[in-house]
């Protein structure tokens, strides 16, 4: 019998982005995720039909090295909310769900592009 050598595992930035986009929109304050320009396409796409496309990374960049990650949110924030404990909660959830694939979270880097209801 051969002993069974080890191989090796990669991690898309697609599914790191899935991962932290899922943890994002679960923290209460944060209203959507992505920029103005991903906002209007999703309408866009919502209008014609394909309302899930992209939903699962929008608003979302990652940068994978190995099992080291770094993170990009960019958020749209409930009118009302206070911004340095939103960001701190998403940059919370978004590393404890990566860290628990087995991920090495250098950083999550949050970005508030809009305020809903202003």
């Amino acid at each position: 019998m051969s002993e069974a050598t080890n191989g090796s595992t990669t991690v898309s930035s697609e599914v790191v982005q899935k991962i932290a986009g899922a943890a994002a929109r679960g923290v209460p304050g944060v209203a959507e995720l992505g920029g103005d320009v991903a906002r209007f396409f999703n309408s866009v796409l919502d209008k014609v039909g394909l309302d899930e496309v992209g939903d699962a990374t929008r608003g979302v960049s990652a940068k994978v090295t190995g099992s080291d990650v770094t993170v990009g949110v960019v958020l749209v924030l409930e009118a009302g909310r206070v911004v340095a404990e939103v960001t701190a909660e998403v940059q919370a959830k978004v590393k404890e769900a990566l860290s628990g694939y087995g991920l090495n979270v250098l950083a999550v880097n949050v970005n508030v592009d809009d305020i809903t209801g202003v």
